[in-house]
């Protein structure tokens, strides 16, 4: 039984999975091939996906959606909201002239669902999940038989609540409203990392206090209700934002740590599913808080799981299981088309040459095999330079087009990661946030002091782990920055005629496109 499922609405998604032998096919992001950020579902990925079936699949799945106004009256599917009764539509459609199985179920537990089946949690294995993101911040736990049990609201749209103080703060967000902007949660939470410590002052606790008692199922946050507020449009990058940045969040880990003290008691492991899944410092909060004997964060923590979390509930309704084997590069393929070769040299693809190029100073973007599904760079699609100066860091955010103080990521050596950061377990995925102890990693190092950690096993990803492997041979250290490689706004960049684009448009000094290496001559 193969299963085709779609996610609709933003960051669309199309997933196959194989129930025979319980894995993940492919995870098609939409974005994805230098697509705009965010976008649905497109023909393009549509038909990508079809190559993998050679006759039609037997179950079509569709994850539920809903309008983003208030009252969620405008559905896909099974709609956005639930977990039991009603929450699953079950019937047969005809597809391209063949009847097949349909299967429906909200975007709830679509998260759930694709954060359960990626853990490395075995089936039966009872779990907690936190789903945190724009409209739900509950926790759950799926027992032995599979049953979601809902554990209790802790609040609502915490992400939204999150996001909401980058447009209040942005005199550029319209006093109007709107849809807040996607891109807004990770800006904020970039802020909070300039935020200074300190008790919080009366201006700053009454802000926090309306923007977390607001019940915003019923009443939206609009940037008009606060015109009188001291932090109405100060600006992005005013201090009293930052500071006020990481007090926020502070308090919203605060009431969630404070609801699983005290009614998770049972030492499950927990799993995190929901936008606010990529929020790096929460991330590394749940792991030091004690309370779970594991912490996993999925590398789809966000919407861009959804597709693949309504193919396993589709999956356990018709077969009774739940687990998938999977990779994180499961992405769409790489295609290595033609290019215009001038300004550049070109050569068969050596890891020592383009160690020594990154040991040299020189800024490489790097793609390797199926791209990577969710939103972090893992060595498949990935800008990479050396982990040394605070100048290079500058460097890539120029290129990037961020503020040139914004952190850049780095990539390590699993076995080397203890001696370079305050890091006990492995973190694959960069999903978590850790201190940097070596004084010599001017690149990666956040000015608190931390850096998004992605370890690297042989196994997980061979080549990228060989180059690595090759720049500590030349240099000591084997990290690199690793930051993504896409054009503005857009998703990640996935032929060899757009990355040779790119590469001259943003100033790259070579490329690695399957075996070739390609040097750019600057005259």
């Amino acid at each position: 039984m193969k299963i085709l499922s779609f996610k609709s609405g933003h960051d669309g998604t199309v997933a196959g999975v194989d129930c025979l032998d319980e894995s993940l096919l492919f995870s098609y992001e939409a974005e994805k091939n230098s697509f705009p950020r965010y976008t649905p579902v497109t023909p393009d990925t549509f038909i990508d996906a079809g190559l993998w079936f050679k006759d039609l699949p037997d179950v079509l799945a569709l994850s539920g959606w809903s309008s983003n106004s208030t009252d969620h009256v405008t559905t896909s599917g099974a709609g956005y909201f639930g977990t039991g009764a009603g929450s699953e539509t079950v019937g047969k459609r005809t597809f391209f002239g063949k009847t097949v199985e349909y299967y429906s179920s909200t975007h709830e537990r679509a998260h759930i669902w694709c954060s359960y089946a990626l853990s490395p949690f075995a089936q039966g294995e009872p779990c907690y999940v936190l789903l945190w993101e724009g409209a739900l911040g509950d926790f759950y736990e799926i027992d032995r038989d599979l049953n979601i049990h809902h554990q209790g609201q802790v609040m609502t749209a915490p992400g939204t609540r999150f996001a909401f103080l980058y447009a209040l703060a942005d005199p550029e967000f319209p006093i109007s409203g709107g849809e807040l902007r996607p891109s807004d949660p990770g800006r904020l939470m970039a802020a909070c990392a300039f935020g200074e410590q300190g008790p919080t002052d009366e201006d700053e606790q009454a802000l926090i206090d309306q923007l977390l008692s607001i019940d915003t199922a019923t009443d939206p946050l609009r940037k008009s209700s606060f015109v009188n507020s001291p932090f109405f449009n100060i600006g992005k990058d005013s201090q009293r934002l930052k500071n006020l940045a990481t007090k926020l969040s502070d308090a919203i880990f605060k009431q969630f740590h404070q609801f699983a003290q005290t009614h998770l008691r049972d030492g499950h492991p927990l799993i995190i599913a929901g936008g606010c899944g990529l929020n790096g410092n929460w991330n590394a909060q749940w792991e030091q808080s004690g309370l779970f004997r594991e912490v996993f964060v999925p590398p789809t923590t966000g919407d861009s799981g959804c597709a693949i979390g309504t193919a396993v509930d589709a999956m356990r309704h018709f077969t009774g299981r739940a687990k998938l084997r999977w990779s994180v590069y499961s992405g769409q393929s790489f295609c290595d088309d033609k290019i215009d070769l001038k300004g550049l040299t070109a050569s068969e693809l050596n890891l020592k040459s383009v160690a020594q190029a990154l040991h040299d100073g020189k800024i490489i973007g790097w793609t390797r095999g199926n791209c990577e599904i969710g939103p972090r760079a893992l060595g498949n699609r990935s800008i990479l330079a050396a982990p040394f100066k605070a100048e290079t860091r500058a460097r890539l955010n120029r290129i990037k087009g961020r503020a040139e103080n914004n952190p850049v990521a780095p990539s390590c050596l699993e076995e080397d990661a203890h001696l370079h950061f305050d890091l006990k377990n492995p973190s694959p995925y960069m999903l978590r946030f850790h201190q940097v102890i070596d004084p010599d990693l001017g690149a990666v190092t956040h000015v608190d002091g931390t850096a998004r950690v992605q370890t690297v096993r042989r196994d997980q990803n061979a080549f990228f782990y060989d180059l690595l492997t090759e720049f500590k041979a030349i240099s000591g250290t084997g990290i690199l920055c690793n930051t993504s490689l896409n054009f503005k706004n857009s998703g990640f960049i996935n032929t060899t005629s757009d990355l040779g684009h790119y590469a001259r448009q943003v100033g790259l000094d070579g490329f690695v496109a399957g075996n070739t290496f390609y040097e750019i001559n600057n005259i």
